[in-house]
């Protein structure tokens, strides 16, 4: 029997002021009794050492996203909408987009910091009726879309550890066999390093906030310095190429999901929310460093090394495993200058896929605690002398070894794979932030960071753009439509969401009780601190 010690307000027109006031002042973890046992906000006890500062958190947060290193890996990609105009104009539209989301998910992390993040919060704001089997759905489309992300991090950092190997052996022809080995060692080496060394994790945040932030001038002012030739302003501002066969607004606003994937992860820090010590003022500091700094860093990026390409046809058909090599070669004109500014990414994305296997890692363990996978007993177990929930890892670690083998039989698939992430994250998003703007944001108590009115323009756009882009973002690649340049994102969503519907009927309709504490906050009660 669960003991929650509440004070239940008696009238609708009697504001708990006195309890909210109560909730914005303590900074206190515990907020409930559970038991007679202190409880954390997502109504379980901690478990995991809340061992991140907001400094070594602000690291995370730009490892995670690492978005002037996910901008040049996607520049193959990106120069279809519209060539290198295309890429800064895309990109600053994107950067726009995830404000509003982000902003959205800050308010919500403050107020309810769980480290099940988007399925906690999705479980609470459409209220008791419907909480249960939204939060259920929203919970399984966002380990999907992190899941796919991890294995698409870990592709372009196998990517690039073959192509540093490739810079002194030009004569080397790159199998996806070479790739694949490679993508196995990193991914063992990165899961291994969350299980046995999660308490150095904090300290190597620290270095990679140095290292995305210190790694990112240096490569900027070596691109924007050496190259004998740059490029003409009309070249990197003007020069419009559409290599998609839609028309040009069609084009741009398929072309923002290139943007999206650099700047894509605001909730990836709250899934660390009972590893910190205050996340409701943390959190959301962090979510503004990494979209701000995260966007600002890759728009720089961007315009440098546009301005250091003197033959675009040679890196659009580099036969590398990672075509920013080219631009980088062409900017210095030396292998070893292209060694060190790939060895400067290699080393920013291993760090961020440790981070990300971090993250994926603590959503499947969050369902498991509610019951809402198979195998919960199993998944939500965690080794309190590592502070890591080992079974969700190695969990994360297998179906990304299965996911990045598909690369083995076509490169295709797995990119459509990889680049759902943005629609099944952006859809999570909307299963939290959408209801909390239909029910008169009512079910949330305001933590630290409250947007107020605000709010409700604030949330209404963001829903609006995310509905608006997801369908923009399922437009096939090209025209003609063939299977190459076909758009599966749509199907890999729905796909999602028949897995998840078959589960819920065989499982979660009778098993699955949702979030503990869900219930306390859709009735708006103010937790008494034991």
């Amino acid at each position: 029997m669960v003991d929650l010690e509440v004070d239940v307000p008696r009238h609708p027109a009697n504001p708990i002021r006195s309890a909210q006031d109560e909730y914005r002042s303590r900074q206190s973890n515990i907020v409930a009794s559970l038991n007679g046992e202190e409880v954390n906000a997502s109504g379980h006890q901690d478990e995991l050492d809340r061992q991140y500062g907001i400094w070594s958190l602000m690291g995370l947060a730009l490892t995670i996203d690492n978005a002037w290193v996910a901008l040049g890996g996607s520049i193959i990609v990106a120069s279809s909408n519209g060539g290198p105009p295309g890429i800064l104009y895309e990109l600053i539209v994107a950067v726009f987009y995830y404000c509003f989301i982000g902003a959205c998910i800050a308010e919500l992390a403050s107020a309810i910091p769980s480290a099940g993040g988007v399925y906690h919060w999705a479980s609470i704001t459409p209220g008791v009726k419907y909480g249960r089997v939204l939060g259920f759905f929203a919970g399984s489309i966002n380990f999907f879309g992190w899941m796919f992300d991890l294995a698409a991090i870990c592709q372009i950092e196998a990517n690039i550890a073959v192509q540093l190997f490739a810079v002194y052996h030009g004569d080397i022809i790159i199998q996806a066999w070479h790739t694949y080995i490679a993508f196995i060692l990193l991914t063992v080496f990165s899961s291994s390093f969350c299980i046995f060394f999660n308490r150095l994790i904090p300290k190597l945040q620290d270095v990679g906030l140095i290292l995305v932030i210190g790694g990112g001038i240096i490569t900027i002012i070596v691109v924007a310095a050496m190259p004998k030739q740059h490029a003409s302003n009309a070249f990197v501002w003007k020069d419009w190429e559409n290599g998609t066969g839609w028309r040009g607004g069609v084009a741009f606003l398929t072309g923002v999901l290139n943007g999206a994937f650099t700047v894509g992860t605001p909730d990836s820090i709250t899934h660390l929310a009972e590893e910190l010590p205050n996340p409701r003022r943390d959190l959301p500091k962090a979510i503004a460093v990494q979209i701000g700094l995260g966007g600002l860093s890759a728009f720089l990026f961007a315009i440098a090394i546009l301005y250091s390409i003197n033959n675009l046809d040679a890196v659009l058909n580099s036969n590398g495993s990672f075509p920013l090599a080219e631009v980088y070669a062409q900017a210095t004109g030396n292998r070893g200058a292209t060694f060190g500014l790939l060895l400067i990414i290699f080393f920013s994305i291993l760090i961020c896929l440790v981070g990300t296997f971090l993250t994926l890692s603590r959503i499947w363990w969050s369902l498991a605690r509610d019951n809402a996978v198979p195998f919960s007993d199993l998944f939500s177990q965690v080794n309190h002398k590592l502070s890591c929930p080992i079974p969700a890892m190695l969990l994360c670690v297998v179906l990304c070894l299965g996911f990045g083998s598909i690369t083995l039989g076509s490169k295709t698939a797995f990119a459509d794979l990889a680049g759902s992430f943005i629609i099944l994250s952006t859809t999570s998003y909307a299963c939290a932030i959408a209801p909390d703007v239909l029910t008169g944001r009512k079910h949330v108590p305001p933590g630290p960071f409250n947007m107020g009115k605000a709010g409700f323009f604030v949330q209404g756009t963001a829903v609006v753009l995310i509905v608006f882009f997801n369908i923009m973002f399922c437009f096939p690649y090209a025209l003609p439509v063939t299977n190459p340049t076909m758009n599966y994102n749509s199907v890999i969503l729905v796909g999602v969401l028949v897995l998840t519907t078959l589960w819920w009927f065989i499982h979660g309709r009778k098993n699955y009780p949702g979030p503990k504490l869900a219930t306390m906050y859709t009735n708006g009660v103010n937790p008494k601190h034991p």
